[in-house]
This record gives structure tokens, sequence and C-alpha cells, in this order.
């Protein structure tokens, strides 16, 4: 789950970067219009606001394209056709049709069917059909409409089931959003207090984003930064859940920035003071954060904490006093210079005033923090051997300095063996690793990052700065062409190795580990997995502990954690039977394998025995995932028609090798 609202949160960056191209229309237009020149005014605004008024249909299209497997434009297409039924099926006027009465009588709720709450629905629903119906292929006379065609079909199909569903619930839920939002609201200055505070606890996980959603858009009916651009509201009140940033980002971080720089060994000041000027000033211009924020994330971690109260205690303040601006992307300089002549804006230049005293409150705060209680913040690390030498990484004369940085990071890696998949944010790397235990963190930091995030044993977050995206570019491409590494060498912990001579057109049979229920792969609760960067193949959620061999063949590994075994059949497919989710972290006490390497096995033999009980006591899933690792070598997978309760004598699927 939690990896799934993480590609949530990364998601909706996409719709919400938008945003910025509106502030900077309705933004100039506020400042033509104090210059009295209506007509550039009007322009500039009605642009903007054309695109904030789409911003629903915005977030559907985004996040059905964000969280689809491989971003593809039909699963944008399918959030759209999603978006559009319900909002059109359920708006005021066919509902009266509907039922039969007149409009006026039609429950309010049905009036604002096409917000930001429905749009998330939307997208999700899409990205969730595209993910399992894309490679769906239908009968010969039915074929035209295979694969991705068949997507934006059935998202019309299942949106207007739930728009059956939508018409009994929605005003309930509608009801139940407006009066929690209309909660927070009535806690006034302390409930933006405790916003501030969660908005930057959250950070670490990314899932700070849907945090946001519910108070900068129309999710609970706040909509915070689509009322301030729109100059809708209450002055002084509209703005309440953005004004507090402005002086965190803009002066208390380059304050605490300038604090850790000053508690720096005299020997590390210079690294340190390049490290934290760049991320003072990104924090001060854009209010882009991370830099900074994950210099002392994890390393320092009390001293993140003391940042997310005074980052609570400035929007409580802000909001207590209504002093009210507003942003578009973050809490930057230049959102703040163009919120200034927005109408709604309430006393803005105060927000100076506040963070000047809270610059002061951040650096004897850090300060008093880091020395009283010795946290280790950049520069405050031992000078070792290993600091000083440079890593031997091939590079050519060609390569720039995100070339480079990317290299060095895929060494650190471990290469495109422990490299599966790279994505970004703004700021960060986000990569799934098949193993994140075998990084070498120190040549990371070494490249030039500012900070690492391990969120689990295959999520990675490397914090590289606003430049990113070019990073991340150079990443995939050392990914793409497998390029070799020379210094860094990394071995993947459970992952078989590739396969080599195959003999081709034998065909397989499969059979499940378990008696219990099967589960298609692509609904396994871990992503690494679900979307197949192992490999294909089937899951089963035992119901007894007793674990078999799903083909015949040789046993080709068996891990030293005893969550996983290798088998490697005659014609050369090479199985990975992993047994339960997220199990390596267990160091096989669960686990008691019955089978050693070389060993011949047959299908149903048995060759371990997992304690269930044990497994779910210790939070983890039992799911039994059998995976092909060298795909490469199948021609064609195809399954038997089964039932969802299976015994291990079933057939699962049949395999042929090319």
């Amino acid at each position: 789950m939690k990896n799934y609202l993480q590609r949530m949160g990364r998601s909706l960056q996409l719709p919400v970067a938008v945003l910025p191209a509106v502030a900077l229309l309705v933004g100039i237009g506020n400042w033509w219009a104090s210059a009295s020149n209506d007509i550039v005014a009007h322009f500039l605004q009605a642009g903007g606001n054309a695109v904030l008024s789409q911003l629903p249909l915005l977030f559907a299209v985004g996040l059905a394209l964000g969280m689809s497997k491989d971003k593809d434009g039909a699963a944008a297409l399918a959030g759209l056709v999603a978006f559009e039924l319900p909002t059109n099926v359920l708006k005021p006027e066919s509902v009266a049709t509907l039922l039969n009465i007149k409009v006026a009588t039609v429950n309010p709720a049905f009036g604002q069917i096409g917000n930001v709450f429905i749009g998330i629905i939307s997208g999700l629903i899409a990205a969730a059909l595209y993910n399992r119906f894309h490679e769906t292929k239908l009968p010969m006379a039915l074929s035209f409409f295979s694969g991705k065609r068949l997507v934006p079909i059935l998202a019309a199909l299942t949106m207007l089931l739930v728009s059956v569903a939508l018409l009994i619930v929605w005003p309930p839920v509608y009801d139940a959003l407006v009066t929690f939002g209309k909660f927070i609201v009535g806690l006034g200055a302390v409930g933006a207090g405790l916003y501030g505070f969660f908005n930057r606890l959250l950070i670490p996980t990314g899932l700070h984003q849907a945090l946001n959603s519910v108070f900068w858009f129309d999710v609970a009916g706040i909509n915070d930064i689509g009322k301030f651009l729109a100059h809708k509201g209450i002055k002084g009140v509209t703005g309440m859940y953005q004004a507090g940033f402005f002086p965190v980002m803009m002066f208390g971080l380059p304050a605490g920035a300038y604090a850790i720089y000053r508690n720096a060994l005299p020997e590390r000041k210079v690294e340190t003071a390049s490290l934290m000027m760049a991320g003072a000033f990104a924090s001060f211009f854009t209010g882009v954060t991370e830099p900074l924020e994950f210099s002392f994330m994890f390393v320092a971690w009390p001293l993140y904490v003391l940042h997310a109260i005074f980052t609570g205690l400035s929007l409580a303040f802000a909001a207590f006093m209504h002093w009210t601006a507003g942003f578009a992307f973050s809490a930057g300089l230049v959102d703040y210079i163009l919120s200034l002549k927005n109408p709604i804006a309430n006393q803005p230049l105060m927000l100076i005033l506040q963070g000047l005293v809270l610059a002061v409150i951040y650096y004897f705060g850090f300060d008093f923090a880091i020395k009283k209680f010795h946290l280790m913040t950049p520069g405050r690390e031992p000078v070792t051997a290993d600091d000083t030498d440079d890593l031997a990484i091939a590079t050519d004369v060609d390569d720039d300095k995100y070339t480079r940085q990317a290299k060095q990071i895929y060494a650190a890696l471990g290469g495109a063996d422990n490299l599966t998949v790279v994505d970004n944010c703004t700021t960060r790397l986000r990569l799934q690793l098949t193993d994140t235990s075998t990084i070498n963190e120190a040549a990371i930091k070494h490249s030039g990052a500012a900070g690492i995030n391990k969120l689990d044993d295959h999520n990675l977050q490397i914090i590289i700065g606003t430049e990113v995206q070019f990073v991340a570019d150079a990443l995939s491409h050392l990914k793409l062409t497998n390029a070799p590494i020379t210094t860094t060498s990394n071995e993947a912990v459970a992952t078989a190795p590739t396969a080599t001579n195959i003999t081709s057109g034998v065909t397989t049979d499969f059979y499940s580990v378990a008696n219990g229920q099967y589960v298609d792969i692509e609904n396994v609760a871990d992503d690494t997995f679900a979307k197949k960067m192992l490999g294909d193949g089937f899951a089963i959620d035992p119901a007894d502990g007793t674990i078999t061999a799903p083909v015949d063949g040789t046993v080709s590994t068996v891990f030293p954690t005893k969550h996983a075994i290798g088998f490697k059949t005659d014609s050369g497919l090479e199985i990975l039977l992993h047994m339960g989710i997220d199990t390596v972290e267990l160091n096989g006490t669960p686990f008691e394998v019955l089978v050693q390497t070389d060993q011949p096995v047959h299908h149903g033999e048995v060759v371990a025995k997992a304690d269930l009980a044990a497994i779910k006591a210790a939070g983890k899933a039992t799911t039994m995932m059998v995976i092909i690792t060298n795909m490469d070598a199948v021609n064609l997978m195809k399954f038997k028609m089964l039932t969802d309760q299976v015994k291990v004598s079933d057939e699962i699927m049949l395999v042929t090798t090319k």
C-alpha cells in the first residue's frame, strides 16, 4: 500500500506541474491590472483561469498516465474518458432526468461532481484498467479493439457502473468531505499549523503530496491554491495553508543551512559550504527544499523533527495574523513576487518580517540542537582516507557533469544487474533496485548527491536537486545499454543468473507451489513482481505452509535467507520461487528449506516448509511468487483455465522456449 501511495504522490506532480504556468499568467495579469491595463490583465487572467478550471480533468489524465506501467498515451486517453463519463452522466440536469425530478430539487452534491476528488478516482481506475488489460487479445473478429484500444472502452463501461454507484454514494461522501473541510477550516490557525507539521514529516515517504491535495485542491472543499489564484474566498483566510511556507523556505531553512555550515569541521567547511549554499539558494529562490532537507533528514533526524515543528508554528502564526500569500509551484521568491498583487493576498509583506524572525529561530535552534545532541549534520563526519580518494569510474572526455555523476551513481548501485527502474520527480531520483542493501552509499554521496533515502528492500531515492532530470536521463541510458562498471560490483540477492543453453521449442508445465488461492502476478502487493521487473509468472496465497516445486528440473540456487529458491529446467528456463513479500528481512527464521543446490526435483515435490503464522506476525505477506527470470528465452506463455482455489497438483501454465 505504501508503494502504491508513493507512486500516486509522484504521479500527482504531473498535473501539479501545470500550475506554475497558471501562476505566471494570473500573477502577471494582476501586475498589469495594477497598472490600469484592463484588457491585457483580463486576457492573461482568463488564460490562467482556463487551465485552473480544468484542474480535475488534468488530475484524471495525469494520474492515469503516471500510474500506468509504461506511461502510455492510451492510459491518458482512458483517464479522460473515465472522468468525462460520470461528470456528464451525473451533472444536475442529467440526474433530474434520471430520477424524473426537477433540477432545483437535485442534491447539491451533484453540482460538484466534477471536482478533483472525482478526477483522482477516475485517473486511478483508468490506470488500473490499463495495467490489467493493455495486452489483452480479443477474438479475431474483434481484434481491432485488442490491447491498448480496449482500455478506453473498458474505462467507459467501468465508469458507467461507477456512476450508478456514485448516484447513491456520492451525496454522503461529498457531505463527509465538506464536513471534514469545514472542521479543518474551523480549527483556524491550529489546523494550518497541524497541516504544516505533518506536511514536513511525510516528505521522507513521499506521501505529503496526497496530504497536499486535500488542502490545496478541491478534494474536501478547501481548495486553497485554486481559490487563491482565482481570487475567491475570504481575504485573510484564503491562502492560510500556503502563506506560512514562505518564511520557512525563503528565510528559515537558509538560516538553518548556515548553522549547519558553522558547525562543520574546519577541514570540511569548503565542501559543506558548497552543499549548503546550493540548497539554500534553491530553497530561497524556487521553494525547492529537498536538497537541504535530505542532507540532514536521516543523519540528524532530531533536527528534521525540529524543522517540522518550526514549519507548523510558521503556518499557524501566519494564519493567526491573517497574513496570506500563495503559490502554484512552491513558496520561493518567484511565487512570492507573483502573489504580491493578487487582490486576495492580505498583508503579504508582513511575511518578510515573519521570515526574518524565523531565520533567527532556525539558526539558534539548529545551532543549539547540533551542539547539545552532537548531531552528525553534513560536515561533522570525521575525514577518512576513503573521502579523499577519487572513484576510478570510466568516463569520456565529452561527458558533461550530469553524465559523470550518473556513472558514479550507476557503479555505486551495482549497475544494470541491480537497477530495475529509473524515475525522478522534481529533485529526487526514484529508483527501484533488486536489493537496496548492496549499494555503496559512500560512493553515491561522493558523486555529489545531497542525500539518500532507502524506502525498503527495492525502493531508493537519491536527492540530486533541481537538475535531477539530466542525471536521470543519463542513468536511464546507462541502464538501457547495460553499461559495464569498473570499480563497484554488487551481486543481486534474489535474482537468478541469465539463462544460457536454451533448447528451442520445448514446452514446460508449471504447477501450483501450494494449496491455496491463485493470484495474478499483476495483483501482487509488491511493485517489483507486479510490474514484472524480474520476469513474468504467477502467485499463490497459500492455505498451509507446505511449499512444492513448480516444475521438473534442478535446484540452481538456495538463497542464504531461505526466502527464495531458484530452479532450472532441462530446456534452460530459470525460475525463481520467492516465498512471501519482503521476507528477506526475516533472515530465514520462518522457513525450512528441504532441498539443496544441484538437487533434481519433480513438480509437487516438497521443497520447503513455511511458518505462515510467523510470517504474518512479522507484518509480511505470505504470497508465493513463481517467476521466470530469463523471459528472453520464452516464446509462448499460456495460462490454463482454473478456479481461484488451487492444489499443488493443479497445472497453472504452459511455457514454450524460443
